[in-house]
């Protein structure tokens, strides 16, 4: 083996340099005062850095193409370790409860991020699934972090049960497509339409479905994201999603090509459950973190239209879908912390009553947030449901069509629940709202961050068109 083909993984080799560097800071330095500062700087900074090194990362193969990195890779790299960052700044808060293990939590975020890069950029399938291993057991992890909380045990139980369930499918429908085509590199597989080939893709695709809660997969996520902490809650919901979308894309396009008439049908049925289904529940939730999971889950089926296109402008959609839905959805969940660490844990809905009486630049940023994955204009999520919506009718079949028409009538049911929040905050009255507070500085930081992506990525086209070029 040549070993020198490992710096063909450059934004691999950061993040195993950047955990080994969290693991002996804090292995070494003893348990002071400023331990807890210090590895969050450094943690903060690793991931800084590794935004700009996936950024200027050049497109790469290693060990026989097992390993392929291309521009539309380094770009949806540096969308989640940007949004990995802004879920550690948000964390700081919560991480205070938990002084003595942050040094962990520090290390598992940066091993989950490891099994993404690995995952998206994986040209064969047991890379591929190792990836996906990497990502998910350290997730567990993180979801039962919490360990004062029976909820945190029990949402990391449920998460385990299923994704060891979805891996066992996953691998069982590997095994089949090995046995249709011979191979496991993706550039190889050539798989026409047989029994063997269809139920393969059938348990592939299920397999990934858990990750990214496309109905009906999706029954471990409100309880796990409502027992996990609020920011690794944050974290599943957009940085885990987006490397599962982009990397299911890429094994349909390239291993499944040939049987798009299949996958297109089983994709047309799931988005409409999954959009659906996921705006109905949303409707019924009075817990803010079990609404915003059955959000989550509605937005996979948005994020799902993007591949339909089954061309590079699909692939740029998808990726700018995701770059919006992380500066969205991490500004609500930094609300959200905020709310909880300053009103005794409670994620209730009604916590939020009269909310803007005692809070008012909180809420006219969560309210901006709320509109922006709700697709009102001129917020950037407007054009990221745009881009998506115009890579699906760009099939051009009735099939399409009809999706999209699906989407764009529960893109009003997403409003209706979106507002029922906003009316809270606004229009409902409370003897007892809750009490001004001051944001810490880490939480205003990552509420600049979101709320400015949430701005200019809306203003500006000339984001979606860089993409675009490196699709």
């Amino acid at each position: 083996m040549n070993y020198s083909q490992f710096f063909n993984m450059l934004p691999e080799a950061f993040l195993v340099l950047a955990l080994t560097l969290v693991f002996i800071f804090d292995f070494k330095i003893a348990k002071t005062q400023v331990k807890g500062y210090l590895l969050y700087f450094l943690t903060a900074g690793l991931l800084a850095v590794g935004t700009g090194v996936c950024l200027m990362a050049e497109p790469s193969e290693a060990f026989g193409g097992m390993y392929v990195s291309t521009p539309a890779t380094n770009v949806m790299k540096t969308i989640l370790t940007a949004g990995t960052l802004i879920v550690v700044i948000i964390a700081q808060t919560w991480m205070q409860k938990v002084k003595e293990i942050e040094g962990e939590f520090y290390m598992l975020v940066i091993s989950t991020l490891l099994g993404m890069y690995v995952m998206m950029s994986a040209g064969h399938f047991l890379l591929f699934f190792l990836g996906l291993e990497m990502a998910s057991v350290p997730m567990a992890c993180l979801v039962a972090f919490d360990r004062y909380r029976k909820e945190s045990a029990e949402g990391a139980a449920k998460f385990v049960l299923t994704a060891t369930f979805s891996s066992g499918v996953m691998l069982y429908g590997i095994s089949m497509i090995y046995a249709a085509c011979g191979t496991l590199y993706f550039d190889d597989a050539s798989l026409s339409a047989t029994p063997l080939s269809i139920m393969g893709l059938a348990f592939f695709f299920a397999g990934l479905g858990f990750k990214l809660s496309l109905v009906p997969f999706h029954f471990w996520t409100a309880d796990t994201y409502q027992g996990a902490p609020t920011p690794v809650t944050g974290y599943l919901s957009v940085v885990s999603k987006g490397a599962a979308a982009f990397t299911l894309m890429t094994i349909l396009t390239k291993v499944f090509a040939g049987m798009v008439e299949y996958w297109d049908m089983l994709l047309y049925v799931v988005i409409v459950l999954t959009i659906t289904i996921g705006n109905l529940f949303a409707i019924r939730q009075s817990e803010l973190k079990r609404f915003m999971a059955f959000s989550s889950i509605s937005q996979a089926g948005y994020i799902m239209l993007a591949v339909i296109g089954n061309n590079a402008a699909g692939m740029a959609a998808l990726t700018y879908y995701v770059l919006v839905y992380v500066v969205a959805n991490m500004s609500v969940f930094t609300v959200i912390s905020l709310v909880e660490n300053n009103n005794g844990g409670t994620t209730q809905m009604n916590a939020y009553d009269g909310f803007y009486q005692t809070n008012p630049k909180l809420s006219f940023l969560m309210t901006l947030a709320l509109f922006s994955l709700a697709g009102i204009p001129p917020f950037a999520g407007m054009f990221s449901k745009f881009f998506v919506f115009m890579a699906a009718a760009g099939q051009g079949s009735f099939a399409a069509y009809f999706v999209v028409f699906v989407a764009l009538v529960n893109t009003v049911v997403s409003l209706y629940y979106y507002l029922l929040i906003v009316k809270a905050m606004y229009i409902k009255k409370t003897d007892s709202p809750l009490p001004t507070f001051r944001s810490d500085c880490n939480s205003r930081l990552a509420l600049a961050l979101c709320t400015a992506g949430i701005v200019v990525f809306g203003i500006c086209s000339c984001v979606y068109e860089w993409i675009a070029a490196n699709a």
